[in-house]
């Protein structure tokens, strides 16, 4: 009975089956895989045959089949096999290969492995004329997936010329949102829009110095670094973010040769700001941002040695009871090199500093009635620049089709990237100037709205610092001193540069109760007669 048994099962003809959709969404939206797996069980059911294996694949890999996992999976498997003869079987013809090169090589890979191919609609037959009508089938698969691509590509060509972004994954803060028309459409999606704004904004006003920062501003907010699918976004992103117009409302298409063209999906900040990003980008940074910048030494980094102008560093000393943090220098050269100062004496200090630089309250009260006299000015200033504005775009347009004229009429790949350069830049400017001519005669908000938070860190930059605020405390080493200030062990702080709006208020400062008159501090200069 036992070898009776064995025959039997040595008789059941072995099988697997293989199953692909060219897309993710078909897995989770269509359950394509499985109604596919369930076909060919079936098939093997009525035909005798035991499914050992299922091999699926939820991407297409293009036409190779070595692109595939599952492919490559069900090959591995038949080579760790080489004494079974196994029957592979798959829906349709077309989840087969859909390239005639493929499938050719395809079919040379499975006849070498001694495995024979099924499908559930098509019939392989072992003849001449059997490949050829196979290959004629396999070379129409290739003319449908091409025909679809071109179509696709047409379709996504006369969105974009309409002004709207149709390229894979949405940009992070914006998703797709289904139109009227059928067709898909950047909107912001929050939080994550609001993020992004707060991000480029904070690049253009100088918050955020560098691309390390703005990650370390985006791992806060946990949405950010993850993308819609779980996977982790790559911090290649954020300079990505950065530089993209796609946040200006204008996006790139440069396979279509497609420069700066307007989006119609609603922007998260103005040209303008994206163009001062961009020159910061560029440009270097006075005081460089410290990843080791923490609450514990606020200061490390942006205070230097009055003797060899290092950048002093900073770090906790473990002490019998409690820990100790000091500041020093460790350049090797410098004679107070290691020389500790305590963590309280330098940072009191720097407090006293600060608040030597808080105005007198008439003064400030006079310097915002100036502001605001000037905020008026320009205003009235806005239809004039308009005008203005008008005819230098008109200039542009004329610059544009020159060189338009000159890149159709150039065979030479130099020249034509040069020309591409310029018209791209030109298209820029132009955009920029498009959009200041379209802003309101009116300004959005009130004088007192738009300058609020300014004037509230003018009136007492201290307490920015006191708030304990780490963002704010970096906010506030950066505006009010442009570069590092110098420490002396034995005397102190060295007299700083103080950016120029702080230091008006200095200027100008009441002396002994008296505000400084017309002739200022210096000596009158005696007039010249004639």
């Amino acid at each position: 009975m036992k070898h009776q048994k064995n025959s039997t099962s040595a008789s059941i003809q072995k099988a697997v089956i293989y199953c692909r959709v060219s897309d993710t969404k078909q897995v989770k939206n269509g359950s394509g895989l499985d109604s596919q797996e369930h076909r060919c069980r079936e098939y093997a059911l009525r035909k005798g045959y035991l499914v050992e294996r299922v091999f699926p694949d939820d991407a297409s890999g293009g036409g190779d089949f070595m692109a595939r996992k599952g492919m490559v999976a069900l090959l591995d498997y038949l080579d760790a096999n080489p004494d079974e003869k196994y029957i592979v079987i798959f829906d349709d013809l077309k989840r087969y290969a859909r390239d005639t090169l493929f499938h050719l090589k395809l079919r040379g890979e499975m006849y070498s492995r001694n495995a024979e191919r099924e499908c559930l609609n098509f019939e392989f037959q072992n003849s001449p004329e059997g490949e050829f009508m196979e290959t004629i089938f396999a070379a129409h698969g290739q003319l449908e997936r091409q025909q679809g691509a071109r179509q696709t590509r047409q379709k996504m060509r006369a969105r974009v010329d309409k002004g709207y972004y149709v390229f894979g994954e949405p940009p992070l803060g914006y998703e797709y949102k289904k139109m009227d028309d059928g067709g898909k459409m950047l909107t912001p999606s929050e939080p994550n829009a609001s993020i992004v704004k707060e991000a480029l904004e904070g690049i253009a006003s100088g918050r955020f110095q560098t691309t390390n920062e703005v990650q370390r501003f985006f791992e806060a907010h946990p949405s950010t670094i993850t993308r819609k699918n779980g996977n982790p976004r790559q911090w290649q992103s954020v300079y990505n973010v950065l530089r993209s117009p796609i946040y200006a409302g204008y996006f790139n298409v440069k396979k279509w040769d497609i420069f700066f063209k307007k989006g119609k999906h609603e922007p998260l900040i103005s040209l303008e700001t994206w163009k001062k990003v961009q020159a910061k980008l560029d440009g270097k940074v006075s005081m460089p941002a410290r990843k080791d910048f923490t609450n514990d030494f606020p200061l490390r980094g942006c205070v230097e040695c009055a003797t060899c102008h290092s950048p002093m560093t900073a770090a906790w000393s473990k002490g019998r009871t409690k820990l100790y943090g000091y500041y020093f220098c460790q350049q090797k050269d410098c004679e107070d090199r290691k020389r500790n100062i305590r963590k309280e004496k330098i940072e009191s200090e720097f407090e006293d500093l600060l608040q030597e630089l808080q105005p007198a309250e008439n003064l400030f009260q006079l310097a915002l009635a100036m502001m605001e006299d000037r905020w008026e000015q320009v205003i009235k200033s806005v239809e004039v620049n308009a005008k203005e504005t008008k005819r230098k775009i008109a200039g542009l347009e004329n610059k544009t089709a020159k060189l338009v004229d000159l890149l159709t009429n150039t065979d030479s790949s130099s020249m034509i990237k040069i020309y591409e350069k310029q018209i791209n830049a030109l298209e820029q400017e132009k955009a920029i100037l498009r959009e200041n001519v379209t802003k309101s005669m009116e300004p959005k908000y009130s004088f007192s709205r738009t300058y609020r938070t300014t004037c509230e860190f003018l009136s007492s930059p201290w307490k920015l610092w006191e708030s304990g605020n780490l963002e704010y405390q970096k906010l506030l080493l950066r505006l009010v001193f442009p570069k590092r200030i110098a420490y002396c062990p034995n005397e102190g702080y060295r007299t700083a540069q103080i950016a120029e709006p702080v230091r008006l208020f200095q200027l100008i400062k009441p002396q002994n109760g008296v505000m400084v008159g017309d002739t200022g501090i210096e000596p009158v200069t005696p007039t010249m007669s004639m």
